[in-house]
C-alpha cells in the first residue's frame, strides 16, 4: 500500500483532479450566477435591434442621432 510515499499512485490521481478543477472554474465560458454584469447602453439595444432586423437602416440612424444627440453625461457610478 505505501511504495516510497506515493500511495500507490494516488498523487498522481489528485494533481489531475486539482488541475481539472482549477480549469473548469477559470476557463468556462459560462456566466457565473451572481456575477456581475455591465448593463446594455441604449446604443447597444439598437444595435442589436438593428442587426436582429427589427428596424431599417433609416430608423436606425435617426435613433442613433437622438441617442447620441441627448445622451446626458453622467458620471460613473463607483
Amino acid at each position: 500500500m505505501f511504495y516510497n510515499n506515493h500511495f500507490g499512485g494516488m498523487a498522481f490521481i489528485w494533481w489531475a483532479v486539482w488541475i481539472i478543477m482549477l480549469i473548469w472554474i477559470f476557463a468556462t465560458p459560462y456566466d457565473i450566477p451572481g456575477q456581475r454584469r455591465k448593463k446594455d447602453t441604449p446604443l447597444d439595444i439598437l444595435k442589436k435591434r438593428f442587426a436582429n432586423g427589427e428596424i431599417t437602416e433609416k430608423e436606425y440612424y435617426e435613433k442613433k442621432s437622438i441617442i447620441e444627440y441627448e445622451a446626458p453625461k453622467q458620471p460613473p457610478i463607483l
